[in-house]
């Protein structure tokens, strides 16, 4: 079966970075797209960054383009998320996911606070 576990969140100061990361098996995972999603409390699910099977592409939300850097690696079946300057708006659980046969399979969310 499917499977994401995210890690590497965690509480970081304003201005600083935190990697997460996103293992995944279940599935053949250098032939999907994988995304970041991140999610405060009573609002949606936002897309914070993805990036295509080779990796050779990516896409960023505007909030957070020039700071985090989505990447992969498909011999680990690992995808990352790189999240420099970050600011206390960046706060949120954080959630990567594969879209496979019409169906989105997400993990269970890694939790980032950047306070002082």
């Amino acid at each position: 079966q499917v499977q994401l576990v995210e890690s590497g969140g965690g509480l970081v100061q304003p201005g600083g970075s935190l990697r997460l990361s996103c293992a995944a098996s279940g599935f053949s995972f250098s032939w999907y797209g994988m995304n970041w999603y991140r999610q405060v409390a009573g609002k949606e699910r936002e897309l914070v960054a993805s990036i295509t099977s080779s990796g050779t592409s990516t896409n960023y939300a505007d909030s957070v383009k020039g700071r985090f850097t989505i990447s992969r690696d498909n011999a680990k079946n690992t995808v990352y998320l790189e999240m420099n300057s970050l600011k206390p708006e960046d706060t949120a659980v954080y959630y990567c996911k594969v879209f496979r046969y019409g169906t989105s399979y997400w993990g269970q969310g890694t939790k980032v606070t950047v306070s002082s």
